[in-house]
């Protein structure tokens, strides 16, 4: 992802993640049960931790293009929309298919924090090339 474009995901992400917080808040929880609150409040969390995450990393690429910190931000992206939006539609819909794509999104999560991890450790390394 080119910096602008990871700026602009995070963009989005951030207000959809407070017009569904909102929405979650207000209007659903006098629809939906214990389970699927529960269900939209962990998409939420994990939701709102990673889109900071992203928005560090477009900014971050934007003072120096390392192409570790671009990926990290892709698979954290693909983690928002699989695991977070996995969730979102379990609870709103209670199709039993999700459960399976969740995991999928927190693999996502940990190989994007892992790249941040390579990209860190190899931007202070005078004879590697990012």
């Amino acid at each position: 992802m080119k910096g602008r474009w990871i700026l602009i995901f995070a963009a989005i992400s951030g207000f959809v993640f407070v017009a569904l917080g909102a929405f979650g808040a207000h209007g659903l929880s006098k629809v939906l049960d214990v389970k699927q609150m529960a269900w939209l409040r962990t998409g939420l969390e994990y939701q709102a931790l990673h889109t900071l995450a992203i928005l560090a990393l477009g900014i971050a690429v934007q003072f120096q293009n390392n192409a570790w910190f671009r990926r990290s931000a892709a698979f954290l992206a693909a983690g928002i929309l699989l695991f977070s939006g996995s969730l979102y539609w379990l609870a709103l819909t209670s199709i039993k298919m999700w459960p399976y794509i969740t995991p999928m999104g927190g693999f996502c999560f940990l190989i994007g924090w892992a790249l941040l991890l390579v990209g860190a450790l190899r931007r202070n390394s005078p004879n590697k090339k990012v």
